[in-house]
């Protein structure tokens, strides 16, 4: 059974940083491509960053130069350093695990958490 467990999130000012966690089990950690999602209240979720095994990376134009996203393959975990934060980030953080086997890819969710970012 795969699991996406998120954590780190939480209420900071303008300007803060935050970093956020996503602890994987039950799939090849190794193997998948790893992003990270947010949904703001009704607007529709959003890509902030991805990063697949081989390191490339891709990120959501809004959070260039602030956000950072980075992988630990022996601890399944995929983290997001987001530095200068603004009001705008404000919304529920996804990590998300895309897994790619004979029968095409899976798509895997966290739960959520929270980011609010207070003006």
């Amino acid at each position: 059974q795969v699991q996406l467990v998120e954590s780190g999130g939480g209420l900071v000012q303008a300007g803060g940083s935050l970093r956020l966690s996503c602890a994987a089990s039950g799939l090849s950690f190794r193997r998948a491509v790893m992003g990270w999602y947010r949904q703001a209240p009704e607007k529709q979720r959003e890509l902030v960053a991805t990063m697949t095994d081989g390191g490339r990376l891709n990120y959501a134009d809004s959070v260039k130069g602030r956000f950072t996203i980075s992988r630990d393959n022996a601890k399944n975990t995929v983290y997001l350093q987001m530095n200068s934060l603004k009001p705008e980030d404000t919304g529920v953080y996804y990590c998300k695990a895309v897994v790619v086997g004979g029968r095409g890819s899976t798509d895997y969710w966290g739960q959520g958490t929270q980011v609010t970012v207070s003006s």
